[in-house]
Parts: C-alpha cells; sequence; structure tokens
C-alpha cells in the first residue's frame, strides 16, 4: 500500500540525522513494547507481514508523530483487537472487561532467548524454476495496492537488471491479509540513478531493491 511508512524519494521530511553511539533503547518502556509485541506474535495468531502491515495501515499523521516504538505499540494494539483479544473500550479503561480469545501457544519465558536466536526462516523450496535469470533486464510493475507489499513506490515501472537469484520465500502480499504463504522466487533487482530519480542523479550511484517474482516482467 502507498502508506506513510513509504517514503523513498520523498521530499519536505527534512534531512537523515544518525545519531552517534545511539543506544538500543532510548528509554526502559521501549524494551517493554519491543517484548509484547514479539511475545504477542509468539501466540500465533498473525503473521510478520499482517503486523508489519498494521503498522503502516496508521494514520499519516499519528504516524508521523510517533517514535519507532510508539508505532510498534499502536499497531499492536490494532492486533490485538482484531483477533479478539481485547476490545477498545478496554484498552481505553486499561483493564478487562470480558473473556478475549485464548492464544494457539503461550510463549514460555525461559525458550524466548533460544527461539530469537533461531529466528523464523521466511525462504521456502520452490518445484518450479525461476522466471527470471542473472543478468536480465527486467521492468518492475506500476501498481498501487490497497494491501500489503514490498514493492517500494520509488521503485514500481523502472527498468533495471537482475543481479541475484536469491531462493523462493513467503510472499508478504498475501501473507498480511491471511491468504497463506504462496512463496515466490525473490530477485535483487538493481537499477541506475538516473531511472530511479531521474535527471540530475549521481550517476555514480545505483539502487537495488529485493522483488518477488510477480513483481517484475521482461523489459
Amino acid at each position: 500500500m502507498n502508506g506513510p511508512q513509504d517514503l523513498g524519494g520523498q521530499m519536505g521530511f527534512g534531512a537523515v540525522a544518525p545519531e552517534k553511539d545511539e543506544p538500543v533503547f532510548h528509554a526502559d518502556w521501549e524494551k517493554r513494547a519491543l517484548g509484547l509485541t514479539l511475545v504477542a506474535g509468539a501466540m500465533g495468531h498473525w503473521t510478520l507481514d499482517e503486523s508489519r502491515f498494521f503498522r503502516e495501515s496508521l494514520h499519516p499523521a499519528d504516524y508521523y508523530a510517533s517514535s519507532y516504538y510508539e508505532i510498534w505499540i499502536k499497531a499492536l494494539e490494532k492486533l490485538l483487537v482484531r483477533h479478539g483479544f481485547v476490545t477498545g473500550e478496554e484498552l481505553a479503561q486499561g483493564r478487562a472487561l470480558v473473556s478475549g480469545t485464548a492464544p494457539k501457544r503461550v510463549p514460555n519465558a525461559s525458550a524466548i532467548a533460544a527461539s530469537l536466536a533461531r529466528g523464523s526462516p521466511y525462504s521456502r523450496p520452490m518445484a518450479a524454476p525461476p522466471r527470471f535469470k542473472l543478468g536480465e533486464r527486467v521492468r518492475t510493475k506500476n501498481f498501487n495496492p490497497a494491501g500489503h507489499t514490498r514493492l517500494p513506490r520509488y521503485a514500481r515501472g523502472r527498468l533495471g537488471t537482475v543481479d541475484a537469484v536469491r531462493d523462493g520465500f513467503v510472499f508478504p502480499d498475501t501473507s498480511a491479509h491471511g491468504e497463506g504463504e504462496q512463496p515466490q522466487w525473490l530477485y535483487t533487482v538493481v537499477f541506475n540513478a538516473a531511472e530511479i530519480w531521474g535527471e540530475g542523479a549521481d550517476p555514480t550511484l545505483t539502487i537495488s531493491i529485493d522483488a518477488w517474482e510477480s513483481y517484475i516482467e521482461p523489459a
């Protein structure tokens, strides 16, 4: 979707100002925000892609006024309501009023560290061979879906070259909306700067994106 998170190439948001020696967390509540999000996700009621979609679905005014972990918590609240764990009234009052959804899994605190260390691989075996090959010229599709997509707005309808053929990976556009994994081949596609940014772009720059197979077509 064309959400507030898709800022690549957009102007008017000020300069990027990296923080020197930035800490992992700026406040203790951020640790809890991360922990709550991970543990709630481990209950097994939504995917990583759905949680990402709920973050980017915040109203732009709310999104831009929120810090990183404020966005996480606001999205988590919406996910918990969406899946019946809490109601809007309960969030407003800060207490349980009715019995909510029973979790599919109850995460064990002692197993959390090992689970995080293992990670959650999203690669999947593919029966069909990749449609595109290394070095092939391709064009990204130009679409504006209402649902989740990982194709950046600035890279739609652009001519590039397949720089790597990766593997089969869960397709986020369906995974975010309960439509299954539907894995596709994933490619790294590289563009020259002028193709992305137009006249006056630095000719020494290139931009690479990871694109699922349905995002691209033969040039």
